[in-house]
C-alpha cells in the first residue's frame, strides 16, 4: 500500500525492514495506517455493525447504482 505523508504530503513507500509500514522518502516520517495494525474489533463492536444500516444490502447495493451524471457521460452527452 503507498500513501501520502502526514507531515509534507510527499509520496511514502513501504518500509523495507522489521518495522511494518510507510516511510516517507523526504522527511523520514513512518506511519502504518494503511496496514490496519493495533486497530482490532472487538466481538461486542463487531456485533453492533451488523445491525448498522450502512451495511444493509439494500444500502450497498444502492452505492454501485448508476447516477443521472454517469450515465449522461456514457451516452456521450458531453461537448466534443
Amino acid at each position: 500500500m503507498r500513501c501520502s505523508c502526514k507531515e509534507c504530503g510527499t509520496y511514502m513507500i513501504q518500509a523495507e525492514s522489521d518495522h511494518l509500514g510507510c516511510v516517507c522518502p523526504d522527511c523520514g516520517y513512518r506511519c502504518n495506517d494503511c496496514l490496519g495494525t493495533d486497530t482490532v474489533v472487538s466481538r461486542d463492536r463487531l456485533k453492533e455493525l451488523a445491525s448498522d444500516p450502512r451495511f444493509d444490502p439494500a444500502n450497498l447495493a444502492a452505492s454501485f447504482e448508476k447516477t443521472e451524471d454517469e450515465e449522461w457521460y456514457e451516452d456521450g452527452g458531453y461537448d466534443r
